[in-house]
């Protein structure tokens, strides 16, 4: 392997990327003094796998990386690449595929650095290695700095024989039996602390088994314990049983309790709706009433409008009173004028007189003149008195007539505009009121809505029907649910209780092998008086009491006529065949007839669990074994998981029904109460229908009775208003008739 380029980023002064070619031959750098020459070294040092930060020249790792100027900021990163090539294959197998490997080395500012060859992630000891197969490395004395030619030169044999190992290319070999020698101290001495815990786990072993002993004795107490407490869990289900039941049927009484009040408010709901239907004739009658009402107060306002007229017609009499006094007090003044010049006539007369006396013929002729004269003047008072007199006829009439005029026609013009006010009244009544259309449009509005009330309450009948019949069914698979539940919870409990009586003790070393055998039902105390104790014994090689397998034995002696092999009915451990194909089974009555028959190590058991052997041993049937009383329990405890698995799906087909029925009753119970809602919506449409009705009916009656009162005001005012005009026309034609003054 030979260097080719050398390529510096950010280490020490090289702070631009820089790639230093190395040409085949000799190569130098040349430069004053602090020019960097130095960090090209250390630069091959360090990419080699130098640790020693103090061989950098520095205070840290961290002093590699460019710190900065005053003109330029530090770098947080250095990396260093070596290029080598690998045309003859002298590097490590794992980096041959290449002819060429770069070799890098990359720091980050407190984050350590990190080694690649040709991209890949290897470890420092990697890249020590394959520089120490090439014959360097960064202690490599091939790698010369300031002042290590004197150290060589001075050096002991030993350094001196690194030089020549280098030279003759064995570095790698040795690097590596260090490592090998430091791995084979490594395991000696992992060998040695092996030998200390194999000598403690041996004293924890023997710890072990003592405790396994006294785990034993626990596991019976522990069994009775825990039979004792199934007993007393057994009893407290019973218990809880029985208070499941009281409390169902008192969850029943609380259905039943709610089913008697919704029927109840079922009746409060159509009681009132009874009522409601008796309040819109009650309202009828209050519209006829009020209509009543309404016209007597119309008359009354037309009384009181004839009464103000009166009152008028008496104050225009006052007025043509005082206007006659005036004529008769103008008629008092014009007496007083004539009585003056009567008396200048009778003041003229005596004058006359007294000079008829001083000339008789004067006075003769005088008196004739005057007589003529006085009759002429009687003449002309007459003329004037009546002149007069007709004039204030004739004045007073026209006076009388012009006033009538006037009054007349004041009085047309009022009532003319009462007439219009009336008719303007009528027509903004009439186009209020609806007519006979909105009329009958309401009636059909409430007919309607009493026939959804009538559909409504059918429905709400119906739902009623089908709620009491979906909480029937509710009940009945409530019940049916609650029984097969019960008997389910039933069967979880025995077997639950069965299965902790019978489960094996935890942490038990040696298993006995009753619990590792299946027995036929009804054979558990032939088994039992066939093993008795011996079934307590582990199969496990390991423990102190166990069974051994054995091979069945070589021409072994079969078994009297008449009996059953006990294996037939029994599987287990091979380690029990020798011993089960010895063993018979028989009825008691022919067991005891075929003893004597019986070859050695033979044995005869009946299913009621008596036995004969052999040698005359004989045992009547007593209690059962323990062991028999296990497998037997273990037997039924079987029964039992299938008899759970049957009632738990029949539960879970119940508990669906009841789920379906509950569902239903929900359902039924939602579209009730939808339907109540709708009927009581319905009600109400009926309601609002009827106040609606009975308004628009009430409003009618009042605009009948206004328009009746308005229909009279019209008359009354028509016929006032055809008096007024023939009094006018009579005032007029009157009028017409006087003579100019």
């Amino acid at each position: 392997m030979k260097f080719t380029r050398l390529r510096l980023s950010g280490f020490k002064s090289f702070v631009e990327p820089c790639d230093l070619e190395i040409e085949p031959g000799l190569t130098g750098v040349v430069g004053p003094n602090g020019c960097g020459k130095s960090n090209l070294l250390e630069a091959l040092r360090w990419v080699m796998g130098e640790s020693s930060y103090k061989s950098m020249r520095g205070s840290g790792m961290d002093d590699v990386i460019f710190s900065g100027t005053t003109q330029r900021p530090s770098r947080n990163m250095a990396e260093v690449l070596l290029t080598l090539t690998n045309e003859d294959r002298s590097a490590p197998a794992r980096h041959n595929d290449s002819e060429v490997l770069e070799i890098s080395r990359r720091i980050e500012r407190e984050a350590g650095s990190a080694y690649r060859i040709n991209g890949r992630d290897v470890r420092a000891r990697d890249v020590q290695l394959l520089f120490a197969d090439a014959s360097t490395g960064a202690r490599s004395p091939a790698l010369v700095r300031q002042g290590q030619i004197a150290e060589i030169i001075n050096s002991k044999p030993q350094a001196r024989r690194l030089i020549l190992e280098e030279a003759a290319g064995i570095t790698g070999l040795h690097t590596r039996r260090h490592e090998a020698e430091l791995k084979l101290k490594a395991a000696e001495q992992n060998l040695t602390r092996l030998e200390d815990v194999t000598a403690q786990m041996e004293t924890q072993l023997n710890s072990l088994k003592r405790q396994a002993r006294q785990a034993v004795k626990y596991r019976q107490v522990s069994a009775e314990i825990r039979k004792l407490e199934a007993m007393g869990l057994y009893a407290a289900w019973k218990d809880a049983a029985g208070a499941a039941a009281r409390d169902t049927d008192a969850l029943d009484q609380a259905t039943r309790t709610l089913a008697e009040q919704t029927r109840l408010a079922s009746e409060a709901l159509r009681h009132r709706d009874e009522l409601g239907e008796r309040l819109p004739a009650l309202r009828e009658q209050e519209t006829i009433r009020a209509a009543v009402l309404q016209r007597i107060s119309q008359e009354r306002h037309a009384l009181d409008e004839e009464e103000r007229r009166a009152e008028a017609r008496k104050l225009e009499l006052d007025g043509r009173l005082a206007q006659i006094n005036g004529d008769l007090s103008r008629e008092h003044e014009l007496l007083g004028d004539t009585e003056r010049v009567s008396s200048a006539l009778d003041s003229e007369d005596a004058g006359l007189k007294a000079a008829q006396d001083n000339d008789g013929e004067a006075r003769a002729g005088a008196a004739v003149a005057l007589q003529a004269a006085a009759q002429a003047l009687a003449e002309a008072q007459e003329a004037a008195d009546a002149a007069n007199q007709r004039l204030s006829e004739l004045s007073a009439e026209r006076n009388a007539i012009l006033k009538v005029i006037d009054e007349q026609t004041a009085r047309l013009a009022r009532y003319r505009r009462e007439a219009a006010e009336t008719e303007s009244r009528r027509a903004a009544l009439m186009a209020k009121s609806g007519g006979a259309e909105d009329t009958g449009h309401l009636a059909r509005a409430v007919e309607a809505a009493l026939s959804t009330v009538a559909l409504s309450e059918t429905a709400a009948a119906e739902a009623e029907a089908s709620v009491r019949l979906a909480r029937q069914t509710e009940a009945e698979s409530r019940q049916t649910h609650d029984e097969v539940r019960r008997k389910a919870d039933r069967l979880h409990t025995e077997v639950r209780t069965l299965s902790n009586l019978l489960k094996p003790a935890a942490g038990s070393l040696w298993p006995a092998l009753v619990d590792q055998l299946k027995v036929s039902p009804g054979y558990e105390r032939a088994l039992g008086a066939a093993l008795g104790d011996d079934l307590d014994a582990s199969a496990d090689e390991g423990a102190p009491v166990h069974w051994r397998g054995l091979p069945p034995l070589d021409n072994a002696p079969p078994l009297p006529e008449g009996t059953a092999k006990l294996s037939d009915f029994v599987e287990g451990p091979p380690a029990l065949e020798r011993r089960l194909s010895h063993v018979g089974v028989v009825s008691r009555l022919l067991g005891k007839a075929l003893q004597p028959r019986l070859r050695p190590g033979q044995r005869l058991v009946s299913k009621d669990g008596d036995a004969w052997r052999w040698d005359g041993f004989t045992a009547a049937a007593d209690a059962p074994s323990a062991a028999a009383k296990r497998l037997a329990e273990r037997n039924r405890l079987s029964g039992l998981e299938i008899e759970l698995g049957e009632a738990a799906t029949a539960a879970d087909a119940a508990r669906a029904r009841f789920e379906s029925a509950r569902a239903a009753v929900e359902a039924a119970v939602r579209t009730e109460r939808d339907r109540r809602d709708a009927l009581r919506a319905a009600t109400a449409a009926v309601e609002v229908s009827r106040r609606a009705l009975a308004s628009h009916e009430r409003l009618e009656a009042e605009q009948l009775a206004q328009t009746s009162a308005i229909d009279e005001a019209r008359r009354r005012i028509g016929l006032s208003l055809a008096e007024a005009e023939t009094q006018l026309g009579d005032a007029q034609h009157a009028a017409r008739d006087l003579p100019p003054l």
